[in-house]
């Protein structure tokens, strides 16, 4: 048993510090919302009224919070409260440069770090199949693994410091833009009177195959778990895909990276949250594309 501190208990950080607690860990959480931590107490977290008391005797602190600013200001008081050798390990997506100033604050004060964003949204963290993708040393890897595990069911070793949130970063571009190139394909296909089913059907078995269509279909029916057939309830929010793509049109700028399609669908995520769909799982962009 691994005692751990998890910081961020929201609707993904919940989940997966109940599933830390399952797999036999002692966890104490933190978090600024008072309903995420009565929710984390009744799943077995031990809920604390501070940073300084959920970081008291834990090995490992993981962190699962909004923006790069969170994490850098909660990195900071860890690297004060946190003795050297405890590990710390950044859940959130964020972009690289903060997660490499997270990695030299824990490098400053002798602890392992890792930056290991997810995928799988909070069906994935429900069910503990979440991938991380990893970021940093040998040595914090083969220490963060097996907490890992016990919320995902794919780890995977990117690099160094920030090579998790690059990979991360560069997956939801993906993401993004085969969304909205099936919500396209299925828009122009009713205009073309061919029914859903008729289209999934050639689609999901040919060269058009992604997991936009065959795991999380923008229209009713098909698949029946995808949002489409729940009012496209999240799942993954489109404001949460905005701020992936966001992200990956910055770090292409840094880098002098040429990305016409991410660009592209950034700009579109842009107008549907405008309209108010911010809340509304990121497939709906369909009722845009119409």
């Amino acid at each position: 048993m691994t005692q751990i501190a998890f910081i961020g208990l929201g609707n993904m950080g919940g989940p997966m510090a109940a599933n830390l607690v399952k797999a036999g860990h002692g966890v104490a959480g933190f978090d600024l919302s008072e309903a995420s931590l009565k929710a984390a107490a009744e799943a077995g977290v031990t809920a604390c009224a501070s940073l300084q008391d959920a970081v008291k005797g834990a090995e490992a602190v993981i962190t699962m919070l909004p923006k790069g600013e969170h994490v850098i200001a909660v990195w900071q008081q860890l690297t004060s409260l946190a003795p050297a050798g405890t590990l710390l390990i950044d859940c959130s997506t964020i972009d690289v440069d903060s997660a490499r100033k997270a990695h030299l604050m824990a490098g400053a004060d002798k602890c392992p770090s890792l930056d290991a964003p997810v995928s799988g949204g909070t069906g994935g963290a429900a069910a503990g199949t979440l991938t991380f993708m990893a970021g940093g040393s040998d040595e914090a890897f083969a220490r963060a693994k097996p907490l890992l595990e016990a919320m995902g069911k794919k780890i995977v070793h990117c690099g160094g410091d920030g090579a998790g949130q690059a990979a991360k970063i560069c997956n939801n571009m993906i993401l993004g833009v085969s969304m909205i190139a099936v919500c396209e394909a299925f828009a122009l296909g009713e205009k073309l009177g061919l029914s859903h089913q008729a289209l999934f059907d050639v689609a999901s078995t040919s060269s058009g195959q992604c997991w936009s269509l065959t795991s999380y279909c923008p229209v009713p029916g098909p698949v029946p778990t995808s949002p489409a057939n729940n009012d496209y309830k999240p799942g993954f929010a489109a404001a949460l895909m905005l701020k992936d793509l966001m992200l990956s049109q910055d770090a292409a700028s840094a880098s002098g990276a040429s990305t016409p399609l991410g660009a592209a669908a950034a700009k579109l995520y842009e107008a549907f949250g405008e309209k108010g769909n911010g809340s509304r799982d990121f497939s709906a962009i369909i009722e845009m594309l119409r």
